[in-house]
């Protein structure tokens, strides 16, 4: 997970992430109101040292252009957080095939 302040940090974390390591990009939490901004926290998933790898790259993208919260690699996630947490802010198959 990548956890930034603002959308432009977000994106420029996703796109570091994904050029960095074979991730995919599995779901993207918006809230509003943390520290007064957007905040999004982008969720990755591959292999545990690919998603390690991808967090890095993406954090240290988003330092250098906005503000990043927190970043951290949970390996295997347990089943009743995936299902019961992220899946609240999965991204939808054809949502992504349209986005290209």
């Amino acid at each position: 997970m990548i956890e930034t302040v603002g959308y432009c940090a977000a994106v420029s974390a996703a796109d570091a992430a994904v050029k960095a390591a074979d991730v995919k990009i599995a779901a993207i939490e918006k809230v509003i109101g943390v520290q007064g901004a957007l905040g999004v926290t982008l969720h990755l998933s591959g292999d545990v040292a690919a998603v390690a790898s991808a967090v890095d790259a993406g954090k240290k993208e988003a330092e250098r252009v906005g503000k990043v919260i927190s970043a951290h690699v949970i390996p295997s996630t347990h089943s009743n957080v995936a299902e019961k947490l992220l899946s609240r802010f999965k991204l939808n198959a054809d949502k992504q095939t349209e986005r290209g």
